[in-house]
């Protein structure tokens, strides 16, 4: 019998922010996360070396993903940079506060941290990229800046 594996995030238009290279990176973020709710527990090592593992596509996806939104955005000089930019800070501050507690040897919680990152998904790549994308292509599409 084959089992069809339910993601538990399926890319949609809803994620989309119609430039290609975020939305790209954002896929991976999905697939990531889709990873992490369907992983099987293994031995604690096991577990530390995929959620070591994790942490590091984490920071890729920080380090690549933020600045390539950022670029965009003060080359639109966009008007809610500073705002979508503390956004990104928050979030980033979250995760490493994460990996000092996982490196310190606290136990984290892979499926809370799956939650944090869907959690992140929804409410920032959802919502505020995708508004924030759609205004400033209406604007540029304008000639508006």
């Amino acid at each position: 019998m084959n089992k069809v594996k339910t993601l538990f995030i399926k890319w949609s238009n809803t994620f989309s922010c119609g430039i290609k290279l975020i939305d790209e990176q954002n896929k991976e973020l999905i697939n990531t996360v889709n990873d992490m709710f369907l992983r099987k527990t293994g031995s604690e090592e096991e577990e530390r070396i995929y959620f070591s593992g994790i942490l590091n596509k984490t920071i890729d996806y920080i380090k690549t993903l933020f600045t390539s939104e950022e670029k965009i955005m003060k080359a639109a000089n966009f008007a809610g940079y500073t705002r979508h930019k503390q956004n990104h800070d928050r979030f980033a501050v979250d995760v490493f506060e994460t990996i000092y507690d996982f490196y310190s040897g606290r136990r984290i919680s892979l499926h809370n941290y799956a939650r944090f990152l869907r959690d992140w998904i929804f409410s920032h790549i959802a919502i505020m990229d995708k508004q924030n994308f759609e205004y400033i292509k209406q604007m540029q599409h304008t000639g508006a800046r």
